[in-house]
């Protein structure tokens, strides 16, 4: 029988464990093992709702390659798919904060299954539209409605955090995780909505994704036992007034930018060579890359608080973005471009934990899910702007010379990194000079 109510017996293939149910404690117990993605989630509910958070999450990567498949195949025109999916892009970045002060406000089940099954009847009604060739303004009415699907990474993250109390290393390792499910998502979504949507009908990527998205939202939301609770009276002000966080979101607008002109100027640069199709493969490495290094950097002990680790990060990215930059422009060959790719891709998974980490950290509590969506509006704002640029300056130079925008992006990005790291350290030594006296 257990000791105490808030102990358990657990046998190991050798050893009799006695393994505190608070996960900190637990942790402390067994510091060797802390990493381990077995243990993460070996927490009592981990898998159901990882489960179906994945289920929900791989749709993301679906929808803009099928939305642009589907509309382009009927209508014939590729700048009507792009401005209809643009215009998703921008009601997602206006709506998503609000989505995810409601989660934080009334919990996560409440508002997430309305506001899923909402968005899925903003995706069946495009579906439709395009179908029986309804006027163009309506596909523009009813992708901009997907745009209350809620941050459905920001939640798991936060159920993580309220599971792991906390604990920084173990949330080291539950961001690693979820960050290499993000790259998963991103990299198997567009290729199983291109062979949907080519093997069956046009619509069948959006449809298939309809179906993933509900039935995973409805599996995560079913999992009360881990869901954080609700905070009815949230923290006074916005997190966007949280000392540190602005510069944070800074940093995820320019790692957005990289994410975007990389992916256009990839495309652009695969078709001049005669091989468009390969553009999926090349991107699809990149994210192969991130998935590894992140299962890789979340296995390993974190050394030093996020806040120093955090310019590192960056400053390797900013590092190995010269590789595809040098591949395109100097040696001017596909192969290489997507060997370089492939190994800058190994520094996005270690900057994107480490930064949301720090937001983490920096957010309060009953405001989690609405910092953490800030930063992925944030993401898609830079994705948007460096599509843009990247394809502005492809059209007027090559694709090529695009490659310079990752590497501006993220230089500045470390600059930014840089400032607001020697500005904490003030801050800090500030502080503590009162009670030094």
């Amino acid at each position: 029988m257990p000791d105490s109510p808030q102990r358990l017996f657990t046998v190991t293939s050798d050893t009799l464990v006695i393994a505190d149910l608070t996960p900190r404690r637990a942790a402390e117990r067994h510091p060797r093992e802390h990493g381990s993605y077995r243990r993460l989630l070996a927490l009592p509910g981990a898998r159901a709702f990882t489960a179906g958070n994945l289920l929900a999450r791989l749709p993301m990567g679906m929808f803009s390659v099928s939305a642009v498949v589907m509309i382009a195949g009927t209508r014939g025109s590729y700048a009507l798919a792009g401005a209809v999916t643009a215009t998703g892009l921008a009601a997602t970045a206006l709506l998503a904060p609000w989505i995810a002060r409601l989660v934080d406000r009334h919990g996560q089940a409440r508002v997430a299954v309305p506001a899923t099954l909402f968005a899925a009847l903003g995706s069946l009604a495009l579906l439709l539209c395009v179908h029986y060739g309804a006027p163009d303004w309506t596909l523009f009415a009813a992708y901009a409605a997907t745009a209350t699907t809620p941050n459905t990474g920001g939640m798991s993250r936060a159920r993580w955090n309220h599971l792991l109390n906390g604990d920084p290393a173990a949330l080291h390792t539950a961001n690693a995780f979820e960050q290499a499910v993000d790259e998963l998502c991103f990299m198997l979504g567009p290729v199983l909505a291109a062979f949907l949507c080519g093997t069956f009908f046009p619509e069948a990527g959006t449809l298939t994704g309809v179906v993933l998205l509900v039935t995973g939202i409805l599996t995560f939301a079913a999992q009360r036992a881990t869901e954080p609770p609700p905070h009815p009276r949230p923290a006074p002000g916005s997190p966007l007034r949280t000392p540190g966080l602005p510069p944070l979101l800074g940093v995820c607008l320019l790692l957005g930018a990289v994410f975007g002109a990389t992916e256009v100027a990839t495309i652009a640069f695969a078709d001049e060579h005669g091989h468009r199709t390969a553009a999926g493969i090349v991107l699809a490495l990149q994210a192969a890359g991130s998935c590894a290094a992140g299962l890789a950097y979340g296995a390993i002990r974190p050394s030093g608080p996020a806040a120093r680790r955090h310019p590192w990060c960056v400053a390797t990215m900013a590092t190995l973005l010269t590789l595809p930059l040098l591949a395109a422009t100097v040696l001017d060959s596909l192969p290489l471009l997507a060997a370089a790719l492939l190994v800058s891709g190994t520094a996005t998974a270690p900057t994107m934990v480490t930064t949301m980490a720090l937001i983490q950290e920096r957010t309060p509590v009953a405001r989690l899910n609405e910092g953490m969506t800030l930063a992925v509006t944030g993401l898609l704002g830079g994705i948007a702007c460096g599509s843009a640029t990247a394809g502005w300056l492809t059209d007027h130079t090559s694709p090529a010379t695009a490659y310079t925008i990752p590497l501006g992006a993220a230089t500045t990005a470390l600059l930014i990194a840089l400032a607001a790291g020697r500005r904490g350290r003030l801050t800090r030594r500030t502080a503590s000079e009162p009670s030094a006296r």
